[in-house]
């Protein structure tokens, strides 16, 4: 049997997980997890973060509401990186707002342009 468990050595203790709309395939966000965050997804069935910047754990919508509900976990090859398909709660996984982090595109030409919608207004849910 294949080894399912992430190479958390390889990343130093962090790993990046994306997450990945499971209705559209949208890339909603990346983030990073430890092992504490890995466990706490697998236990909860809500995805669960270390926070790089806050340099603690992290559920995803614990100030907003808008969590990430587990639908499927995969792996890659080098066990190294983890994709986490989620139903994301709330319609944004973007703290600015939006449905997508990745809700900026950049053109050929470098102009950028909004791709994602905005969901909410991050002035009134995190106040």
């Amino acid at each position: 049997m294949e080894n399912w468990y992430p190479d958390f050595d390889k990343g130093k203790g962090l790993l990046p997980a994306i997450a990945q709309d499971y209705k559209t395939k949208e890339v909603l966000m990346l983030a990073y997890v430890n092992k504490e965050a890995w466990e706490k997804t697998l236990e909860t069935g809500e995805a669960h973060y270390y926070s790089r910047s806050r340099q603690k754990l992290w559920h995803k919508g614990e100030s907003s509401g808008h969590v990430q509900k587990i639908k499927e976990i995969r792996l890659d090859c080098d066990s190294d990186t983890i994709l986490y398909i989620v139903e994301q709660i709330g319609g944004a996984a973007c703290h600015k707002g939006y449905k997508s982090c990745f809700y900026r595109r950049i053109s050929k030409k470098g102009t950028i342009d909004i791709c994602s919608p905005k969901v909410f207004d991050p002035k009134e849910v995190y106040k």
